[in-house]
């Protein structure tokens, strides 16, 4: 397995081509644009100009009354460079609101983009928005990546007419795969087995809170993190006060590297691997890079879903005495 890096790497699931529009000059304007900013109501609380920011914020540029030029630097209009920043602001507040309206909004994102595609296949805008979305919601690199967004969007892929057979198939895939472990579902239960030899289960940890910690010996970005963890004095409040349980698991085949790095874990935590090897294939979770982290309820529901360490540690550190 490849470790994650701590830059995001530009690795896109599917390259798909980009055609130049056709020339409709009759109903295209030949002028490039500024992405237009969602026009957000001042009625209401933040947390509903948020949703609507969200469920709206590519309305105004997919609206399809009129459409705008596009070639190998325009996209409707719009700079392909301003449509990436659009996108990664976008990213990131899919990231604040709720899971349900993340998973509303892309579909919708979907419903709009592929409309272009519908009218007229030359556009572009339909594989540029594709694009992003597998680099920003699905890259295992992507600091805002986002499976419950992703998931509506490959879902539509992956019975989309303008796809080849086997792209349908890809994003079949990774719909089953982003489906596993959802935010509000319950974890997989699984097997471990310490340093020690003894046996234990996920769900056999009894703690408030959950962290489950996919690592590998030498990882770097899993270095970090174990550091990160380590030294919050949050966390190692938490933990004696048997608030906070970490679960660092190893995945992979080479126990013997494992065991040699192991013996620095805390002792406080709940290292082990598995034994069975079944977490892989069995897929019980959709590990696509090392490091991976899960934060789980009291009874083993899934808060946060291949999270950043910020975001996580953010969310422990905040938590009431």
């Amino acid at each position: 397995m490849n470790n994650r890096f701590l830059t995001f790497a530009v690795i896109p699931l599917c390259i798909l081509v980009i055609a130049g529009c056709s020339q409709k000059k009759s109903r295209q304007s030949s002028q490039s644009r500024r992405f237009p900013e969602v026009s957000v109501p001042q009625m209401g609380s933040d947390k509903d100009k948020m949703d609507y920011s969200a469920i709206h914020f590519w309305d105004a540029f997919l609206d399809s009354s009129k459409t705008f030029r596009c070639d190998s630097s325009l996209v409707n209009g719009v700079k392909k460079q301003e449509i990436e920043t659009a996108f990664g602001q976008y990213a990131t507040l899919l990231g604040i609101v709720d899971p349900f309206t993340s998973a509303a909004s892309s579909g919708r994102l979907f419903d709009m983009a592929s409309g272009f595609e519908r009218r007229d296949t030359a556009s572009n805008v339909f594989e540029t928005i594709t694009a992003l979305v597998d680099k920003y919601f699905y890259d295992p690199n992507s600091p805002v990546r986002n499976e419950e967004a992703y998931l509506p969007f490959a879902l539509k892929l992956s019975k989309c007419p303008y796809l080849t057979e086997a792209m349908r198939q890809a994003y079949g895939y990774s719909a089953r795969m982003c489906a596993l472990n959802r935010i509000g579902a319950p974890a997989a239960d699984f097997s471990f087995t310490e340093l020690s030899g003894r046996m234990k289960t996920l769900y056999g940890i009894k703690a408030d809170l959950t962290l489950l910690f996919f690592s590998n010996p030498g990882c770097p970005a899993c270095k970090e993190i174990a550091e990160a963890l380590k030294r919050d004095a949050r966390i190692n409040d938490l933990i004696g006060k048997r608030r906070l349980a970490i679960v660092n698991v190893y995945i992979d085949l080479e126990i013997a590297k494992w065991k040699a790095f192991a013996a620095g874990y805390p002792k406080s935590w709940h290292s082990g691997y598995d034994q069975k090897y079944v977490i892989r294939t069995d897929v019980l979770y959709n590990v696509r890079a090392i490091p991976s982290l899960y934060l789980l309820d009291k009874d083993k529901k899934v808060i946060m879903k291949d999270a950043t360490q910020e975001n996580v540690l953010a969310y422990i550190d905040n938590l009431p005495d």
